[in-house]
Protein backbone atom coordinates (compact mmCIF):
# COMPACT_ATOMS: atom_id res chain seq x y z
CA UNK A 1 0.00 0.00 0.00
CA UNK A 2 0.78 3.54 -1.01
CA UNK A 3 2.56 5.24 1.66
CA UNK A 4 0.37 8.42 3.36
CA UNK A 5 2.00 11.85 3.12
CA UNK A 6 0.71 14.09 6.00
CA UNK A 7 0.02 18.48 5.00
CA UNK A 8 2.93 18.71 6.99
CA UNK A 9 5.04 16.61 5.15
CA UNK A 10 4.13 17.97 1.87
CA UNK A 11 4.19 21.54 3.50
CA UNK A 12 8.06 20.59 4.42
CA UNK A 13 9.13 19.20 0.96
CA UNK A 14 7.59 22.15 -0.77
CA UNK A 15 9.91 24.87 1.09
CA UNK A 16 12.68 22.50 0.67
CA UNK A 17 11.92 22.82 -2.92
CA UNK A 18 11.43 26.36 -3.08
CA UNK A 19 14.87 26.82 -1.25
CA UNK A 20 17.04 24.89 -3.49
CA UNK A 21 15.40 26.31 -6.71
CA UNK A 22 15.92 29.98 -5.13
CA UNK A 23 19.55 29.31 -4.32
CA UNK A 24 20.09 27.97 -8.06
CA UNK A 25 18.55 30.59 -9.37
CA UNK A 26 19.57 33.70 -7.12
CA UNK A 27 22.74 34.50 -9.13
CA UNK A 28 20.90 34.98 -12.01
CA UNK A 29 18.67 37.19 -10.07
CA UNK A 30 21.49 38.77 -8.95
CA UNK A 31 22.85 39.53 -11.89
CA UNK A 32 19.67 40.66 -12.98
CA UNK A 33 19.25 43.34 -10.42
CA UNK A 34 23.11 44.27 -10.80
CA UNK A 35 22.44 45.43 -14.64
CA UNK A 36 20.02 47.89 -13.11
CA UNK A 37 22.34 49.14 -10.81
CA UNK A 38 25.15 52.38 -11.47
CA UNK A 39 28.68 50.84 -11.64
CA UNK A 40 29.19 52.44 -7.52
CA UNK A 41 26.16 50.49 -6.37
CA UNK A 42 27.47 47.56 -8.09
CA UNK A 43 30.68 47.16 -6.38
CA UNK A 44 29.29 49.04 -3.00
CA UNK A 45 29.83 47.05 0.67
CA UNK A 46 27.02 46.10 1.96
CA UNK A 47 25.67 44.88 -1.41
CA UNK A 48 22.56 46.68 -1.98
CA UNK A 49 19.78 44.04 -3.18
CA UNK A 50 16.75 45.64 -4.22
CA UNK A 51 16.65 49.42 -2.49
CA UNK A 52 18.87 51.30 -5.14
CA UNK A 53 18.12 53.73 -8.00
CA UNK A 54 17.42 51.47 -10.97
CA UNK A 55 18.59 52.91 -14.36
CA UNK A 56 18.97 51.59 -17.65
CA UNK A 57 22.36 53.49 -18.61
CA UNK A 58 23.85 49.91 -19.02
CA UNK A 59 21.77 48.38 -21.14
CA UNK A 60 21.74 51.82 -23.61
CA UNK A 61 25.93 51.58 -23.57
CA UNK A 62 25.61 47.97 -24.19
CA UNK A 63 23.72 48.64 -27.60
CA UNK A 64 25.94 51.33 -28.10
CA UNK A 65 29.06 49.88 -28.20
CA UNK A 66 28.41 46.53 -29.16
CA UNK A 67 25.97 44.81 -32.35
CA UNK A 68 23.67 42.85 -29.79
CA UNK A 69 21.77 41.58 -32.19
CA UNK A 70 24.77 40.20 -34.57
CA UNK A 71 26.50 38.26 -31.67
CA UNK A 72 22.97 36.70 -31.19
CA UNK A 73 22.33 35.57 -34.29
CA UNK A 74 25.47 33.65 -34.53
CA UNK A 75 24.57 32.11 -31.20
CA UNK A 76 21.18 30.77 -32.58
CA UNK A 77 23.31 29.50 -35.67
CA UNK A 78 26.24 28.12 -33.92
CA UNK A 79 23.92 26.32 -31.49
CA UNK A 80 21.17 25.62 -33.41
CA UNK A 81 23.11 24.17 -36.07
CA UNK A 82 25.44 21.95 -34.29
CA UNK A 83 22.68 20.34 -31.87
CA UNK A 84 20.73 19.47 -35.28
CA UNK A 85 23.76 18.12 -37.47
CA UNK A 86 24.83 16.24 -33.81
CA UNK A 87 21.45 14.79 -33.34
CA UNK A 88 21.63 13.42 -36.96
CA UNK A 89 24.62 12.00 -36.82
CA UNK A 90 23.93 10.44 -33.57
CA UNK A 91 20.68 8.58 -34.31
CA UNK A 92 21.85 6.31 -36.87
CA UNK A 93 24.49 5.63 -34.70
CA UNK A 94 22.83 5.50 -31.37
CA UNK A 95 20.49 2.83 -33.64
CA UNK A 96 22.93 0.76 -34.44
CA UNK A 97 24.61 0.42 -31.09
CA UNK A 98 21.31 -0.30 -29.39
CA UNK A 99 19.72 -2.61 -32.00
CA UNK A 100 22.64 -3.91 -33.92
CA UNK A 101 25.09 -4.25 -31.00
CA UNK A 102 28.45 -6.02 -31.37
CA UNK A 103 31.15 -7.35 -28.56
CA UNK A 104 32.82 -4.03 -28.88
CA UNK A 105 29.89 -1.54 -28.45
CA UNK A 106 30.24 -0.96 -24.72
CA UNK A 107 33.98 -0.31 -25.51
CA UNK A 108 32.94 2.27 -27.86
CA UNK A 109 30.84 4.08 -25.75
CA UNK A 110 33.60 4.25 -22.55
CA UNK A 111 35.57 5.54 -25.01
CA UNK A 112 33.57 8.30 -26.50
CA UNK A 113 32.67 9.65 -23.30
CA UNK A 114 36.40 9.48 -22.52
CA UNK A 115 36.98 11.75 -24.87
CA UNK A 116 34.85 14.49 -22.62
CA UNK A 117 37.26 13.82 -19.93
CA UNK A 118 40.77 15.46 -22.18
CA UNK A 119 41.32 18.91 -21.48
CA UNK A 120 40.12 21.10 -24.22
CA UNK A 121 43.44 23.16 -23.62
CA UNK A 122 45.11 19.86 -24.67
CA UNK A 123 43.92 20.35 -28.33
CA UNK A 124 42.97 23.69 -28.97
CA UNK A 125 46.67 24.03 -31.07
CA UNK A 126 46.25 21.40 -33.30
CA UNK A 127 42.93 22.37 -33.64
CA UNK A 128 43.61 26.51 -34.29
CA UNK A 129 46.43 25.27 -36.93
CA UNK A 130 44.10 22.96 -38.67
CA UNK A 131 41.78 25.68 -38.59
CA UNK A 132 44.12 28.23 -39.87
CA UNK A 133 45.54 25.64 -42.40
CA UNK A 134 41.60 25.29 -43.86
CA UNK A 135 40.86 28.96 -43.72
CA UNK A 136 38.07 28.49 -41.12
CA UNK A 137 39.31 30.43 -38.48
CA UNK A 138 36.59 32.83 -36.98
CA UNK A 139 34.23 31.38 -39.31
CA UNK A 140 30.57 30.12 -37.87
CA UNK A 141 31.08 26.61 -39.99
CA UNK A 142 34.07 25.67 -38.72
CA UNK A 143 32.92 26.57 -35.08
CA UNK A 144 29.57 24.26 -35.70
CA UNK A 145 31.87 21.47 -36.43
CA UNK A 146 33.88 22.01 -33.35
CA UNK A 147 30.34 22.73 -31.19
CA UNK A 148 28.66 19.27 -32.83
CA UNK A 149 31.92 17.18 -32.03
CA UNK A 150 32.24 18.22 -28.55
CA UNK A 151 28.78 17.54 -27.74
CA UNK A 152 28.21 14.37 -29.85
CA UNK A 153 29.34 11.90 -26.95
CA UNK A 154 26.56 12.95 -24.97
CA UNK A 155 24.57 12.89 -27.69
CA UNK A 156 25.03 9.51 -28.79
CA UNK A 157 25.12 7.99 -25.21
CA UNK A 158 21.57 9.91 -24.08
CA UNK A 159 19.61 8.85 -27.40
CA UNK A 160 21.71 5.46 -26.72
CA UNK A 161 19.80 5.27 -23.47
CA UNK A 162 16.51 6.06 -24.73
CA UNK A 163 16.57 3.84 -27.68
CA UNK A 164 17.57 0.63 -25.26
CA UNK A 165 13.94 1.18 -23.42
CA UNK A 166 12.69 0.75 -26.71
CA UNK A 167 10.97 -2.93 -27.07
CA UNK A 168 13.08 -4.35 -30.23
CA UNK A 169 10.02 -6.36 -30.91
CA UNK A 170 8.18 -3.32 -32.78
CA UNK A 171 11.39 -2.96 -35.11
CA UNK A 172 11.08 -6.64 -35.89
CA UNK A 173 7.29 -6.28 -36.57
CA UNK A 174 7.73 -3.35 -38.89
CA UNK A 175 10.39 -5.24 -40.84
CA UNK A 176 8.25 -8.14 -41.22
CA UNK A 177 5.53 -5.58 -42.51
CA UNK A 178 8.07 -4.53 -45.12
CA UNK A 179 9.85 -1.05 -44.09
CA UNK A 180 12.89 -0.48 -44.80
CA UNK A 181 15.86 1.38 -42.51
CA UNK A 182 14.85 4.40 -43.26
CA UNK A 183 11.58 4.06 -43.10
CA UNK A 184 12.41 2.16 -40.02
CA UNK A 185 14.31 4.95 -38.48
CA UNK A 186 11.83 7.98 -39.70
CA UNK A 187 8.60 6.56 -38.92
CA UNK A 188 8.82 3.72 -36.16
CA UNK A 189 12.14 5.06 -34.28
CA UNK A 190 12.22 8.96 -34.34
CA UNK A 191 8.57 9.44 -33.32
CA UNK A 192 8.96 6.84 -30.35
CA UNK A 193 12.32 8.55 -29.28
CA UNK A 194 10.56 11.84 -29.83
CA UNK A 195 10.27 12.77 -25.93
CA UNK A 196 14.54 11.47 -25.59
CA UNK A 197 15.07 13.55 -28.56
CA UNK A 198 13.71 16.91 -26.72
CA UNK A 199 15.37 16.59 -24.11
CA UNK A 200 18.78 15.85 -25.87
CA UNK A 201 18.27 19.13 -27.78
CA UNK A 202 17.80 20.96 -25.25
CA UNK A 203 20.71 20.41 -23.58
CA UNK A 204 23.20 20.08 -25.80
CA UNK A 205 21.47 23.10 -27.25
CA UNK A 206 22.25 24.80 -23.65
CA UNK A 207 25.75 23.35 -23.60
CA UNK A 208 26.40 24.85 -26.86
CA UNK A 209 25.34 27.99 -26.44
CA UNK A 210 27.23 28.48 -23.12
CA UNK A 211 30.32 27.22 -24.89
CA UNK A 212 33.23 29.51 -24.03
CA UNK A 213 36.65 28.02 -24.79
CA UNK A 214 36.41 27.32 -28.04
CA UNK A 215 34.21 30.60 -29.04
CA UNK A 216 36.73 32.63 -27.64
CA UNK A 217 39.97 31.26 -28.80
CA UNK A 218 38.47 30.21 -31.89
CA UNK A 219 36.48 33.91 -33.04
CA UNK A 220 37.58 37.07 -33.58
CA UNK A 221 34.60 39.15 -35.39
CA UNK A 222 32.43 37.45 -37.53
CA UNK A 223 31.50 34.43 -35.47
CA UNK A 224 32.20 35.91 -32.53
CA UNK A 225 28.61 34.46 -30.40
CA UNK A 226 27.71 35.79 -27.11
CA UNK A 227 30.19 34.57 -25.05
CA UNK A 228 32.76 36.88 -26.93
CA UNK A 229 29.89 39.80 -26.24
CA UNK A 230 29.64 39.15 -22.72
CA UNK A 231 34.02 38.95 -22.35
CA UNK A 232 34.83 41.97 -24.50
CA UNK A 233 33.15 43.91 -21.33
CA UNK A 234 36.26 42.30 -19.53
CA UNK A 235 39.23 45.05 -19.60
CA UNK A 236 42.24 45.97 -18.70
CA UNK A 237 40.54 49.16 -17.39
CA UNK A 238 38.92 46.90 -15.57
CA UNK A 239 35.58 45.02 -14.76
CA UNK A 240 32.45 47.26 -15.28
CA UNK A 241 30.05 44.68 -13.08
CA UNK A 242 26.89 46.90 -13.61
CA UNK A 243 27.33 46.70 -17.65
CA UNK A 244 29.19 43.07 -17.50
CA UNK A 245 25.98 42.12 -15.90
CA UNK A 246 23.51 44.09 -18.42
CA UNK A 247 25.48 42.31 -21.02
CA UNK A 248 24.87 38.99 -19.17
CA UNK A 249 21.30 39.52 -18.60
CA UNK A 250 21.02 39.98 -22.74
CA UNK A 251 22.71 37.21 -23.27
CA UNK A 252 20.48 35.04 -21.37
CA UNK A 253 17.66 36.26 -21.93
CA UNK A 254 16.81 34.44 -24.96
CA UNK A 255 17.44 31.35 -23.21
CA UNK A 256 14.91 32.29 -20.24
CA UNK A 257 12.06 32.74 -23.18
CA UNK A 258 13.00 29.85 -24.66
CA UNK A 259 12.53 27.98 -21.40
CA UNK A 260 9.31 29.72 -20.70
CA UNK A 261 7.59 28.66 -23.71
CA UNK A 262 9.00 25.47 -24.79
CA UNK A 263 8.76 23.91 -20.62
CA UNK A 264 5.78 22.08 -21.15
CA UNK A 265 6.56 19.82 -24.33
CA UNK A 266 10.76 19.63 -22.67
CA UNK A 267 9.52 18.77 -19.62
CA UNK A 268 7.63 15.80 -20.71
CA UNK A 269 10.45 14.81 -22.52
CA UNK A 270 12.91 14.78 -19.79
CA UNK A 271 9.96 12.97 -17.23
CA UNK A 272 9.80 10.39 -20.12
CA UNK A 273 13.22 9.75 -19.26
CA UNK A 274 13.78 9.87 -15.74
CA UNK A 275 10.42 7.50 -15.32
CA UNK A 276 12.05 4.90 -17.41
Amino acid sequence: MARAVTTRRKSINTLVAWTIGFLIFFPILWTILTSFKTEAQAVANPPVFLFFDWTLENYGVVQERSNYMRFLWNSVLLAGLSTILGIVIAIPAAWSMAFVPSKRTKDILLWMLSTKMLPAVGVLYPIYLIFIKLGLLDSRIGLIIVLMLINLPIIVWMLYTYFREIPGEILEAARMDGATLKEELLYILTPMAIPGIASTLLLNFILAWNEAFWTLNLTAVNAAPLTAFIASYSSPEGLFFAKLSAASTMAIAPILILGWFSQKQLVRGLTFGAVK
